[in-house]
C-alpha cells in the first residue's frame, strides 16, 4: 500500500492537469510539490514500520498502517476546504466517475477498507478468528 501510494500519486499528477497545468499559479504548483512529496514520506514512514526488526511487533504494525493512511485521509479531507474541487472544469469528464463517486474517492474508500481490515486482521486476538495464530 505504501509504495502503491508514492507511485499513484505521482502517476496522477505528474500531468497536464496538475504539475504541468499552465493555469495553475506557482503557488498552487507548490503545494502540489508537497502533496507529492508527502507521498513518499509516508511511504517510507510505512516501509521503515513495517519491515524494522525491533521494537514491539503490535506497535510497528499499527504505526506502518497508520502512515500508510495519512496520505488518502488528508486526500479524502481535502475537498471540505473552501473553493477545493475534485477536478479543474477542463479536465472533469464522467469516466472520471464510478457510480456518481470521483475515481479517487473510490479509490480512497477502497484504500481505507484494505487498511482497516489489515488493522482488524491484525489486532483481533486469534481466538475471535477461529484460528490458532500467535
Amino acid at each position: 500500500m505504501a509504495i502503491f501510494t508514492a507511485v499513484s500519486a505521482h502517476l496522477a499528477d505528474w500531468s497536464a492537469s496538475h504539475v504541468f497545468n499552465d493555469a495553475w499559479p506557482p503557488h498552487a504548483k507548490f503545494h502540489n510539490g508537497q502533496t507529492l512529496a508527502l507521498s513518499i514520506a509516508v511511504c517510507v514512514a510505512c516501509l521503515w514500520f513495517a519491515w524494522r526488526g525491533q521494537g514491539e511487533q503490535r506497535t510497528n504494525a499499527l504505526a506502518a498502517i497508520v502512515f500508510s493512511g495519512l496520505y488518502w485521509i488528508t486526500q479524502a479531507a481535502a475537498i471540505l476546504y473552501p473553493g477545493s474541487a475534485f477536478f479543474d472544469p477542463e479536465f472533469d469528464n464522467p469516466a472520471l466517475y464510478v457510480a456518481g463517486l470521483p475515481i479517487q474517492g473510490v479509490i480512497e474508500i477502497g484504500i481505507l477498507t484494505l487498511l482497516g481490515i489489515a488493522a482488524w486482521l491484525w489486532f483481533v486476538p486469534a481466538d475471535h478468528l477461529g484460528s490458532n495464530r500467535m
